[in-house]
């Protein structure tokens, strides 16, 4: 069985492949540094609970934006698993021709979106929206070129920023309002995440595709942990919330057949 692992700013998430079938997915904060042996047990109990032999788990791939936590997740697999973790970072099989001026800098979650989209929808021109720490916008063409892509402040990111810079405005629960206009201090909040979050997204999507699809327009695919809030407005052509795991395991197979040769 494989592993999966998509380490975020805010979230790791986490899954095991049995061949073809996602068995199982999980959560874990990243915003709190774990040692090795910390996560080792993490890793271990929750495939337990789930139903999982760890020992069962054979190989492990991982992405990720934290490189503290990277670290940390090498010892654990070399300790608990005993075997060295595939890492998707720059030199490793693709697929991808990615234009940025600088191709390093290109975040490896994006890296594994990008496989992952075009492993399930093959011969489309892709746009990518992952809604997680940051909110995200990320171009492929059908030729798999990563064309670049687009950054903004996340819903939790926003209400954090929104909570700390004013001297009244408090945190809230985020989640889909009934209407756009609140009726109260929390419920404006709300909108304005909400909404605004949804009006920026759907202004840069028809702006990418006016500028870059304009023949041939996008198959936009939906994921990250807040992209369920927004899955009836029906923005979307697919969500995909495991979309970094199908990537990762599309890696695994594209580094394999690469070693073969």
């Amino acid at each position: 069985m494989l592993l999966t692992l998509d380490i975020g700013n805010s979230q790791i998430f986490g899954g095991v492949y049995d061949g073809d079938d996602l068995k199982v997915t999980f959560r874990r904060t990243s915003s709190i540094r774990a040692s090795s042996d910390e996560f080792g047990l993490f890793f271990r109990n929750v495939l337990r609970e789930n139903g999982v032999d760890p020992e069962a788990i054979h190989m492990a791939a991982m992405c990720s934006v934290v490189p503290d936590a990277s670290h940390s997740l090498r010892n654990c697999f070399l300790k608990y698993f005993r075997f060295e973790p595939f890492v998707l970072q720059p030199g490793v099989k693709t697929g991808l021709k990615i234009r940025y001026r600088n191709p390093l800098e290109v975040g490896a979650d994006k890296i594994a979106n990008a496989i992952g989209a075009l492993s399930r929808y093959p011969n489309r021109n892709l746009l990518i929206v992952d809604f997680g720490t940051a909110t995200t916008l990320c171009a492929v063409t059908k030729d798999k070129e990563y064309l670049g892509g687009i950054i903004t402040p996340g819903l939790n990111t926003s209400m954090a920023a929104l909570e700390s810079n004013t001297a009244r405005l408090p945190s809230v629960e985020i989640l889909r309002p009934t209407e756009v206009l609140g009726r109260s201090t929390v419920e404006s909040i709300q909108s304005g995440l909400y909404y605004g979050t949804l009006a920026t997204v759907k202004a840069l999507a028809a702006s990418v595709t006016k500028d870059h699809f304009a023949n041939d327009a996008p198959f936009i695919v939906g994921t990250g942990g807040f992209a369920r809030l927004f899955e009836d407005e029906h923005f979307f052509d697919a969500f995909v919330p495991e979309l970094p795991l199908i990537g990762l395991r599309r890696a695994v197979e594209l580094s394999q057949a690469d070693k073969t040769k």
